[in-house]
């Protein structure tokens, strides 16, 4: 009834027309179901993304030197870290928190709530301003940080900090991992289309300050290598006003869980290790619960966005292998970029940019934004595909009618796309992430990340 309501609001004519016709009942009906079953259309009008001040950047060098001084870390646990770090992609750009920088290491409550503070606050201000939007009309809000869930919650900070409606719709989702951005997209979609007309802020972040390691388990110690500071905030709509002053028109979401699978499971865990010492574990078979979560997530997204010529040609080879007709080997690995034109995959490690190259068929170019986002900004956990497409977006490539498809990976074990058409061209913004830097990207480097 809202919906119908909501659309009423929209298309007064409508109104009319209902009573004009209401003695022919059928007709009446008509009208209704018309009403309530309209495509409402949900758009990404604008984000931006948190960048870490320059005195908080960590090169090797320092991070290093920083975990040998570290009385906790044996010699060992160091040359580890040491491997790791040289294979994982990471540039001398990346930043850290500052709290994590001291000797030795005081893991608080305070600074972690200092941590998710500035990196919220700063992307919701800069995207709010930047789109003078005010604090009030926002409807919707939603916040991702997998690791770090306080109370009140992030939600609750956000409302508090900039004064938001008693009446807010606010939702805070903690525990799914890297995928999470995705998943709060995915929930904004179904708000949005229930409460039509609206406006949601979406805000994706991670907090590593309570989850540094300081052990000796090598699984714990990759994410001190890989993951560091960043946030994202977006604002999506599904107001008709907001279409022509938005980049993007969501297509479609595919959400795919194998949380049933206890490999699947236990690959992304957090735990505690022998010393009681807390942090997230990540398995070696990673890549092969990746690559198996991504194979069901394309024969989900497969049939919704590649031409029926792709389809034919994947469908053809699962029947001739069965049939062993002309010794067709494997199957046929549909081409993805006859579907879209920009790909977005989840930063989360050398490792899984390049199986996902390979096995997608995809350049170097495709998967440019991966790579230089990882290399200036680390892992970003969730926040990791929009500093990806503002890289796209900022290297002047997005243009009118161009799709893009953000991949996301996360613990549970997850794997979640959403694919976006670009309504309107995207001009490089001087005041990205990317500002005043961006003329040094694609940078070269031969290393691989091993895990």
């Amino acid at each position: 009834m809202a919906m119908i309501l909501d659309c009423i609001l929209e298309f007064p004519e409508l109104l009319f027309i209902s009573h004009r016709l209401s003695s022919i009942p059928l007709a009446g009906m008509v009208i209704l179901y018309l009403i309530y079953t309209r495509k409402v259309t949900i758009y990404l009008v604008d984000f931006a993304c948190y960048r870490p001040p320059k005195s908080t950047r960590v090169p090797m060098s320092m991070f290093i030197e920083h975990i040998t001084l570290h009385r906790t870390i044996d010699t060992e646990s160091v040359a580890f870290q040491h491997k790791i770090l040289e294979k994982s992609g990471l540039g001398e750009e990346t930043c850290i928190h500052p709290s994590l920088t001291q000797l030795p290491i005081k893991k608080s409550f305070s600074f972690a709530m200092e941590e998710a503070a500035t990196v919220m606050f700063s992307a919701i201000k800069d995207l709010l301003v930047k789109n003078k939007v005010n604090p009030k009309s926002i409807d919707i809000l939603i916040s991702n940080s997998s690791t770090f869930s306080p109370t009140p919650s992030l939600t609750a900070m956000v409302v508090n900090k900039f004064r938001m409606r008693s009446n807010i719709k606010s939702f805070n989702l903690s525990g799914m991992g890297c995928s999470a951005g995705v998943v709060s997209v995915s929930l904004a979609n179904d708000l949005l289309r229930v409460h039509n007309n609206s406006l949601a802020l979406i805000v994706s972040t991670e907090t590593l300050h309570l989850n540094w390691y300081t052990g000796k388990n090598p699984s714990m110690m990759i994410g001190n290598c890989l993951f560091r500071s960043g946030g994202a905030a977006m604002l999506i709509s599904s107001r008709g006003q907001d279409k022509t002053n938005s980049k993007y028109e969501l297509q479609h979401i595919v959400r795919t869980n194998k949380a049933h699978d206890d490999q699947s499971h236990t690959c992304v865990f957090q735990d505690a290790d022998s010393e009681n010492n807390i942090a997230v574990s990540i398995s070696k078979n990673i890549l092969s619960v990746a690559g198996e979560a991504l194979r069901i997530n394309i024969a989900s997204l497969g049939p919704l966005i590649l031409p029926v010529s792709e389809q034919l040609l994947y469908i053809m080879s699962i029947v001739f292998k069965k049939v062993r007709i002309l010794r067709w080997k494997g199957f046929y690995m549909p081409k993805f970029k006859r579907a879209c034109e920009h790909f977005c995959i989840h930063a989360g490690g050398k490792a899984v940019i390049q199986a996902i190259e390979r096995n997608l068929q995809l350049s170097k170019e495709d998967v440019e934004a991966s790579n230089m986002t990882l290399y200036r900004f680390g892992n970003t956990s969730s926040s990791s595909i929009w500093y990806e497409l503002c890289y796209i977006e900022s290297k002047g490539r997005m243009k009118r009618g161009n799709r893009v498809w953000q991949l996301a990976f996360g613990s549970g074990f997850k794997c979640n796309s959403a694919v976006w058409r670009c309504v309107n061209d995207v001009k490089p913004d001087e005041a990205s992430v990317w500002r005043d830097e961006i003329h040094k990207y694609p940078v070269v480097h031969d290393t691989v990340e091993i895990i």
